[in-house]
């Protein structure tokens, strides 16, 4: 019986099964991994198959999910060799073209490439797709209608698809809420009264934004009343330019994903161990 078969069983995909068992997804779920260890710890968690062996689990693919690091791609391509069988595959590595994906295994496999964010455990996550040229239309629906079972789903340009990745992790918006929470607790908050405002700050903010269709700046203008305690904060961090501090930030994380696609294009047995 086919199945959609991940490879590699890392954090992103026991987050994508914890999802889909969540949406009650019922097509088969097989997963790949050379650490037994892995492999039976999502085989209890999720009552998914395992698959020690890589030729075992591909065989077995309906829709085929890369989902190992960016470093690890080419040579687990290459460990697979060539592909006789049609077949949709589709690569969550960061910062590897689809270019790369089709010359490392090309012939009758039909790439596309997804980052799907870690909140989908919940069901509320986010997934960027980009699709490979010439990509049937019947396969493109089929990706949206799998990821849209872990939450909203987005199509964009590989062009963009970079700079998407940079911005859109929850990362962002755990590391505000420690940063924020810290900062509260040394003016003298507890631990827990300092986190419960700091999340309200972020995310309820956002959650309203989402609901009321109003324009950030008129939501900004009506939370930030001149001369008040708000404006007072927000100024502070205008004159320290946290705009300029995020834009860096976000530059270092495209920069990590173009060395990303550099380093996929190497031959494996150039490729850093």
């Amino acid at each position: 019986m086919k199945a959609t078969v991940f490879l590699g069983g890392g954090r992103i995909t026991a987050a994508l099964i914890a999802g889909l068992r969540l949406a009650k997804y019922k097509t088969r779920i097989l997963v790949h991994d050379h650490h037994p260890a892995k492999l039976r710890e999502l085989a209890n968690r999720y009552k998914v198959a395992a698959e020690l062996s890589l030729p075992g689990a591909v065989a077995q693919a309906q829709l085929l999910i890369v989902a190992v690091p960016p470093n690890a791609v080419s040579k687990l391509l290459y460990k697979i060799g060539g592909v006789r069988r049609p077949m949709l595959a589709v690569s969550l590595a960061a910062g590897v073209p689809l270019s790369t994906l089709r010359t490392q295994m090309g012939g009758p496999v039909r790439w596309a490439r997804a980052m799907p964010s870690p909140v989908c455990r919940s069901g509320r996550g986010l997934t960027a797709l980009t699709f490979a040229k010439g990509l049937p239309v019947g396969d493109r629906r089929a990706l949206r209608l799998f990821f849209s079972n872990l939450g909203s789903v987005v199509e964009l340009s590989e062009l963009h698809f970079d700079a998407f990745t940079a911005t859109y992790s929850p990362s962002h918006g755990y590391h505000a809420l420690h940063t924020l929470a810290g900062a509260a607790i040394k003016l003298g908050l507890p631990p827990k009264l300092a986190l419960t405002a700091a999340a309200h700050a972020l995310g309820d903010s956002i959650v309203s934004w989402r609901g009321a269709r109003i324009p950030l700046r008129t939501l900004i203008r009506e939370a930030a009343t001149p001369g008040g305690i708000a404006a007072s904060v927000m100024s502070s961090m205008d004159r320290g330019n946290y705009g300029a501090l995020v834009e860096k930030a976000l530059r270092a994380g495209l920069a990590r994903a173009r060395a990303n696609r550099k380093m996929s294009a190497l031959p494996p047995g150039r490729q850093p161990s």
